[in-house]
This record gives structure tokens, C-alpha cells and sequence, in this order.
């Protein structure tokens, strides 16, 4: 196996929308990660409505060599995308790219941290 398949990427998975501006707080947050971490790929992909899609995400980024993906599901809730559509893709991308080590990341909103900061949100002036 080359080095280049050590490569990690980490993939914002979102519902994605119509609407143009939708896109900008889950931009915002890969354009973040760039930042803190300029060795990490990361990119935007959505369920539906906008794309690129999450096969079409994961397909380009084996081609630049990556090995590894985290997907990080950028729902605030648990609801039926999150508990159904996302492990039924996650399936399919593992029979897709059987060399790619997936780790399938809870969704935001279950992160004690984005519960307490949100907390602190609701709470300022």
C-alpha cells in the first residue's frame, strides 16, 4: 500500500438546501477546520438538494489518494436521515471503497460541547 493512502480527510455531511445561503455556516466550519488543521482535507457534502452528494464527495477525494474518511454529520438532531439515510449510504460506501477505513462521527448535536456552547449562546445578551 503506498503512503499516499494514509491520507485522512473528514467529510461535513449535511441535508442540504435550495437556497444559496444555507451553505455558509457549513462552509464556515471546513474553512475553520482549514485553519486549525492545514494538513486535514476536508469538503461539504450534502443528502440532498445540493451537491456534491456524499458518494460523489468520497469518490473524488479516493481519487486524490485518501484512505481515510471521518464523516461528521452536521445535524443538530437525531432524526430519521441521521439514524437511517446516512448509515444506508455509509453501507454503500464501504462496499464501494472496501480499502478506505470509514469512521462515521455522532452528529453534532450530540456533542456535549456543542450542547453546553449552544447553552451559552442561548444565555448571552
Amino acid at each position: 500500500m503506498s503512503s499516499s493512502i494514509s491520507h485522512r480527510a473528514t467529510i461535513l455531511f449535511g441535508h442540504g438546501s435550495r437556497d444559496p445561503m444555507w451553505h455558509k455556516p457549513m462552509q464556515a466550519v471546513a474553512e475553520r477546520v482549514r485553519q486549525i488543521d492545514s494538513h486535514t482535507q476536508v469538503r461539504c457534502a450534502y443528502l440532498e438538494l445540493t451537491e456534491p452528494d456524499l458518494p460523489t464527495c468520497v469518490a473524488e477525494l479516493v481519487q486524490t489518494g485518501v484512505g481515510a474518511v471521518s464523516i461528521v454529520p452536521m445535524f443538530l438532531g437525531v432524526g430519521r436521515h441521521a439514524r437511517e439515510d446516512l448509515p444506508q449510504l455509509l453501507t454503500e460506501l464501504r462496499e464501494q471503497h472496501p480499502l478506505v477505513e470509514f469512521h462515521l462521527q455522532p452528529a453534532v448535536g450530540e456533542n456535549q460541547r456543542v450542547i453546553d456552547l449552544l447553552a451559552h449562546i442561548a444565555l448571552s445578551d
